[in-house]
């Protein structure tokens, strides 16, 4: 028989702010046994006068749960990893929600974590912050990396299942390093960009001209830097290395449309945005094609791994997992060649 994801599972969330208040409400929406904890005491009075037990403490938080989900800002994230694997058994699932991945994914495998922890990221949010902001319904259809490694199947199998289920979200496997220079080009360099363009339009003697006169191209393309400022440092050092790297990229081709713009190129000009245009296309029309994979749980975990993160490399993301007998078997959505 197999049983459901959230079937009598106790789960805690740390830290709830937007991303961590809208895990806590979707599991207490979905009826499980969750508990909240956040170290604002009015964020911890908030979340209670919403009807969500709340504890006082990180160690009631977490007392005999089967899955932790870790929130807060990014540097807190590994001194809060290290306290909640020391208060709880080894059987207890632990996760994160942080934008950067491959430095915590170390510092795991540094403390021998691996087995237990598995990396996540969902790929979802707004321009505000905290629990007043937080909504159940925060991840449906969104992405939500997470970092299979081979000593953490089981854990990652686990959490899959659980994601796809209670938050109805688009698993996608993917290493950590990987991850974080994806997430340079897909978050973190869109928030340099808007801060450029916002803070610029700040500064002008134009200013209240331009807000004025701002439409649809200045409010979409300065959207996230309206992120609360710590937030975005946090994360923009966390990939520092990564964001830099996709921001000469991206430098490079505004200079190319720069000289075509200077040196009046209008064909160049057309067929640079034709280019861009293509990816932008991409974002709202990517066929699917399903693909069933299984593999026995006595397998090779190196094959598992290698096909997930496979799966992840190319676009592709889970959209359910189930453990039946000694098979575990993956419901996957691969993109089709163009």
């Amino acid at each position: 028989m197999v049983v459901r994801a959230g079937a009598g599972l106790r789960a805690a969330v740390l830290g709830t702010g937007l991303i961590g208040g809208s895990v806590l409400l979707r599991l207490h929406a979905a009826g499980l046994d969750v508990i909240g904890w956040d170290p604002d005491e009015a964020t911890r009075r908030q979340a209670r006068a919403l009807g969500v037990p709340t504890a006082d403490l990180l160690a009631d938080a977490v007392a005999d749960r089967d899955v932790v989900f870790l929130g807060g800002p990014l540097p807190t994230l590994p001194a809060t990893l290290v306290e909640v694997a020391g208060l709880t058994g080894e059987d207890c699932l632990l996760t994160d929600v942080g934008s950067t991945k491959a430095e915590l994914a170390a510092f795991a495998a540094a403390q021998g974590l691996t087995h237990r922890f598995v990396p996540g990221h969902p790929m979802a949010g707004t321009d505000r912050a905290g629990l007043s902001a937080a909504v159940p319904d925060l991840f449906a259809g969104a992405a939500w990396v997470l970092c299979p490694a081979r000593d953490g199947l089981a854990a990652f199998r686990r959490l899959t299942a659980l994601i796809t289920e209670v938050f109805a979200a688009r698993v996608v496997p993917m290493a950590a390093d990987r991850h974080d220079r994806v997430v340079a080009f897909a978050s973190h360099v869109p928030h340099l960009l808007a801060g450029a363009l916002a803070g610029a339009a700040e500064r002008s003697a134009l200013r209240d001209a331009v807000l004025t006169l701002a439409a649809g191209s200045f409010r979409d393309g300065t959207r996230v830097a309206g992120t609360p400022p710590q937030r975005t440092t946090n994360m923009l050092r966390g990939n520092r290395a990564e964001v830099l790297a996709a921001l000469a990229e991206v430098t490079g081709y505004l200079d190319e449309l720069s000289r075509a713009l200077r040196d009046d190129e209008p064909e160049l000009l057309t067929a640079r945005y034709a280019e861009a245009a293509a990816a932008r296309q991409g974002l709202a029309d990517r066929p699917h094609a399903e693909q069933d994979r299984s593999f026995p749980l006595a397998g090779a975990p190196a094959d598992e791994v290698a096909w997930l993160g496979a799966l992840g490399a190319a676009g592709g993301h889970l959209s359910a997992c189930r453990v039946d007998g000694d098979v575990v078997s993956y419901r996957a959505q691969r993109p089709r060649p163009a």
